[in-house]
C-alpha cells in the first residue's frame, strides 16, 4: 500500500506540503488528537489546543476545526466527570449516619468514572478507525459551551 492511494487519505491529509510527507502530517495530527482524548491527563493538551492562537492555511482549517471539536468534547467530558466525582464524594462524606445514601452516591460515582473512561476509550477507537469522533448531544453541547476562538 502506497501513501499516494486516494482511498487511504483522510480529509486532514489533503494539504499542500513541500518537504513533509502528507501521511506524516495526518499521523501527527491524529496522534495529537489522540493525546487529547486520554482520560484526565488529556485535559491539558485539550485546553492547550483550544486556547493557543495559530493561523492556518485554508487547506489546514478543516482538520484544525475537527481537532478543536474533539478537544472541546474532551474538555466537556473531563469537567463534567470532575464535577460529578467531587459532588458525589462530598455528598457521601456529608451523609454521615445514613450509610445507604453514602453508598448510593459512591455507586453513582463509580458508574460516572467508568462511563467517562469507557466513552474516552470509545472516542479513541473512533479516531483510530478514522470515523466521526462525536457523541450525540454532548458534541453539540461542547460546541455551544466552548465556542471557537475568533
Amino acid at each position: 500500500m502506497h501513501w499516494e492511494d486516494k482511498s487511504l487519505q483522510s480529509d486532514c491529509s489533503n494539504r499542500s506540503t513541500d518537504s513533509i510527507d502528507r501521511r506524516d502530517l495526518d499521523t501527527v495530527d491524529r496522534l495529537e488528537t489522540f493525546f487529547c482524548l486520554i482520560p484526565v491527563i488529556g485535559l491539558i493538551p485539550s485546553l492547550w489546543s483550544i486556547y493557543r492562537h495559530q493561523s492556518h492555511a485554508p487547506e489546514e482549517r478543516l482538520c484544525y476545526r475537527k481537532k478543536l471539536a474533539v478537544c472541546r468534547l474532551s474538555v466537556l467530558l473531563a469537567l463534567s466527570w470532575v464535577t460529578i466525582y467531587l459532588s458525589c464524594n462530598v455528598g457521601a462524606d456529608l451523609s454521615g449516619t445514613s450509610t445507604a445514601i453514602g453508598l448510593r452516591l459512591l455507586f453513582i460515582n463509580s458508574l460516572t468514572t467508568s462511563g467517562y473512561f469507557v466513552s474516552s476509550l470509545w472516542l479513541m477507537i473512533l479516531l483510530w478507525q478514522d470515523k466521526s469522533v462525536r457523541l450525540s448531544g454532548l458534541s453539540y453541547l461542547a460546541e455551544q459551551t466552548l465556542p471557537p476562538n475568533p
